[in-house]
């Protein structure tokens, strides 16, 4: 197999996919999509012509072989002859709805993601994000005194499609709601400076750096860290760890969500917006457990629904709405769950 260079600066990379079931075919490309990966081609066995092989079409191949005895010849010419890598898949995928799905499919963007790479964000976030980080916003991180640490402490989790849709959220809250928020997003770390300056621009919530032993009090939001895990403890306070985050997911919103859960009980919940992948998922059932909420952006209103879809079809979501009524959800719960259902 001879070095192929990868996509083009800026393209995400796109996946041949080769099984011998319809069916399987159809799931692994729904996997692959719902990654933010793009699907090259797909086809059967005896439909791949050595021209395809060896062609650039497909930045990797993904090859998911039932009948292994019977296509052998393939598989061995196929290893020969392709100028892209070659990944083997993870058998058939279990049914949607279980936590065996989630990790099947989480396997299968961890193997695309160690040969070619995570995907990238689409252009246009990128440059809305880079055009918020030049206009004039506030506020910027807050470094005022410490408050009382915060009691109740949701998770918020989001990816493609998320900063507009948390931007949306947050704004729609009102001052004074007895919550803090840490915000797990799926981005590179040079804007996450930014994403604190968008996201405050009209929100009552002040913003956090991620700083160890630092107070969090309800009004006030840390956005994790991409390089190392963080989360806030049960008395407040934010903790980070030499490591890096569980999974091929940076932050995990599975970890944060896990961490929050075990630090407050009841007195955290999740709330998963737009997003690639299935990151929460598996976590989702943990809280259900527990009896704390997961909720989620509605499908609709959703620049990429796979990742508050994955939740829902793990029946893990109580709540489903677009970032407003999500806002006016938690206001209703606040006052009915919480003591104190505004800060005077």
């Amino acid at each position: 197999m001879s070095d192929k260079p990868g996509p083009p600066k800026g393209a995400n990379p796109r996946v041949g996919v080769i099984a011998d079931s319809t069916l399987q075919r159809h799931v692994v490309c729904k996997a692959i999509e719902s990654a933010g990966y793009g699907v090259a081609v797909t086809l059967s066995p005896d439909k791949v012509s050595d021209d395809l092989i060896t062609g650039d079409q497909a930045d990797v191949w993904l090859v998911d072989i039932e009948d292994e005895d019977k296509w052998s010849d393939f598989i061995v010419h196929l290893f020969e002859a392709s100028r892209a890598p070659i990944l083997l898949g993870e058998g058939n995928a279990p049914s949607v709805s279980s936590l065996q799905f989630q990790r099947w499919e989480r396997k299968i963007y961890a193997k695309l993601k160690d040969i070619v790479g995570q995907p990238r964000p689409e252009d246009a976030v990128i440059q809305s994000l880079a055009q918020a980080a030049i206009e004039p916003v506030s506020p910027e991180l807050d470094d005022e005194a410490e408050g009382e640490p915060a009691t109740n402490v949701w998770v918020l989790g989001a990816s493609l499609g998320g900063p507009a849709a948390v931007k949306e959220f947050l704004d729609e809250l009102p001052a004074g709601l007895p919550i803090a928020f840490v915000v797990a997003q799926h981005i590179d770390p040079g804007f996450q400076d930014t994403l604190s300056k968008v996201w405050g621009r009209n929100s009552h919530f002040r913003f956090k750096a991620p700083l160890a032993g630092r107070c969090v009090s309800h009004g006030e939001i840390v956005i994790a860290p991409v390089e190392q895990v963080m989360t806030v403890n049960q008395f407040g306070r934010v903790e980070l760890f030499e490591e890096q985050w569980d999974g091929p997911y940076s932050p995990s919103i599975d970890q944060s969500m896990s961490l929050l859960a075990d630090h407050f009980g009841v007195q955290t919940g999740a709330i998963l917006f737009s997003g690639m992948g299935n990151d929460g998922a598996i976590s989702a059932a943990k809280l259900r457990q527990m009896g704390i909420e997961v909720w989620a952006q509605s499908a609709e209103t959703c620049a990429n629904s796979s990742q508050p879809d994955s939740a829902r079809a793990a029946g893990c979501v109580t709540f489903s709405g677009s970032p407003k009524q999500l806002a006016h959800k938690l206001v209703e719960y606040a006052a009915k769950h919480y003591s104190e259902s505004l800060i005077n």
